[in-house]
């Protein structure tokens, strides 16, 4: 029998709700809970969300920046080997859960929504039996935390089918809507001239996550004189904590090292193709805004990157690379003459159309005010 639930008690037509979201430390979580903050509050402009994070990742930088409060709780991060860390999880846990139940209360939260990570897990066990939890899953093998959650959550959604969570449904991954409702060619004037692109050049975007990827930017950084020769620019994110120093080629289109985008939706616009890790998010923003991509999977975890990327490599719309064979020599040879070819640009681009889910933003938000009773 499952535990009662304080928060549907409390509910009441026409309240206006508290949603708080948990999905903190990258940008893949953070992007799909403040996704859903936005249609959240589309929906319901009475609304009121709170996102929950820790001062160690992204979320403090970027929940502000989209105009969200944020509660801070202690970290519990996972070891994933045997450490003297390892014992003292379990004092970590109750200290975080206190505090996340702590933040709870006040808020008056009326629903939880977690997207999976350290920050998921406290507000899952924080929520139990008190305040209504949906969970989204956007890998198609879950993490421990959403493995825990999904065990009492009222709802849960997940990116992909086949996802072994019970209760499942299959709603896509939430995506800002200055991603989904993207006009890539009204925009890439604007957006190359924002970037220092040449305005005519066939255009690489290149990124690594949102810390960027050492062996990537090697092997793109190392093909530069290539691109040159090409007459191929190139946007290149190698991420805050590292550096990349490219030669310049006068005459030629600029290649252009960022530490970080800040405006993704420009980026995609001023490109033709992308090279990029397969998060999650990252596939289903890619193929949202219809960018032909070479994918190069995380060579760590359980494989789920290459799972995320599959999809469009079947669809025509990607290649996949192994992160072992990614070389500058490797670039030159597949990577330059896709980006210089526009006949397979364009089938590559209009093969990535109706990929994904482009309204999983607002689903997700009806299912959770569904869920907190306060539709």
């Amino acid at each position: 029998m499952s535990n009662p639930v304080k928060g549907a008690d409390r509910s009441v037509a026409g309240k206006a709700p508290v949603v708080v979201v948990a999905g903190g430390g990258t940008a893949g979580h953070i992007e799909p809970a403040l996704a859903l903050a936005d249609a959240v509050m589309r929906l319901r402009p009475d609304a009121k969300v709170f996102a929950l994070g820790t001062e160690r990742g992204l979320e403090t930088k970027l929940v502000p920046a989209r105009g969200y409060p944020l509660e801070l709780i202690p970290p519990v991060p996972m070891p994933r080997k045997p450490t003297p860390e390892l014992l003292k999880l379990p004092l970590k846990v109750r200290d975080s859960v206190k505090r996340t139940r702590e933040v709870l209360e006040r808020v008056g939260a009326d629903v939880v929504v977690g997207f999976g990570g350290y920050v998921a897990l406290p507000a899952y066990l924080a929520a139990r039996g008190r305040t209504p939890i949906v969970v989204h899953e956007a890998n198609k093998s879950p993490g421990l935390a959403n493995k825990v959650g999904a065990r009492f959550a009222t709802r849960v959604a997940v990116a992909v089918p086949g996802t072994p969570l019970a209760k499942a449904e299959v709603v896509g991954i939430p995506l800002r809507r200055s991603i989904t409702s993207l006009d890539r060619a009204a925009l890439r004037a604007e957006a190359r001239e924002f970037f220092g692109l040449d305005p005519d050049a066939p255009t690489l975007l290149v990124f690594g996550g949102s810390q960027g990827a050492q062996s990537i930017n090697g092997a793109v950084s190392g093909a530069a004189k290539e691109f040159a020769d090409a007459g191929i620019g190139v946007l290149h994110a190698h991420g805050p904590k590292n550096t990349l120093v490219v030669q310049e080629f006068p005459g030629k289109p600029a290649y252009v090292p960022v530490p970080y985008l800040e405006r993704m939706d420009l980026a995609y616009a001023a490109a033709d193709a992308v090279l990029c890790r397969s998060g999650a998010m990252t596939a289903a923003e890619v193929s949202a805004v219809g960018l032909p991509a070479v994918f190069v999977p995380l060579p760590h975890g359980n494989g789920e990157q290459a799972v995320n990327a599959q999809p469009a490599v079947d669809a025509g719309a990607a290649l996949m690379v192994a992160d072992a064979d990614l070389t500058a020599a490797k670039v030159a040879e597949l990577v330059i003459p896709l980006v210089a070819d526009a006949d397979r640009i364009t089938k590559m681009s209009a093969a990535a159309v109706g990929l994904g889910h482009r309204e999983a933003d607002e689903t997700l938000a009806k299912i959770v005010l569904e869920a907190a009773g306060v539709r």
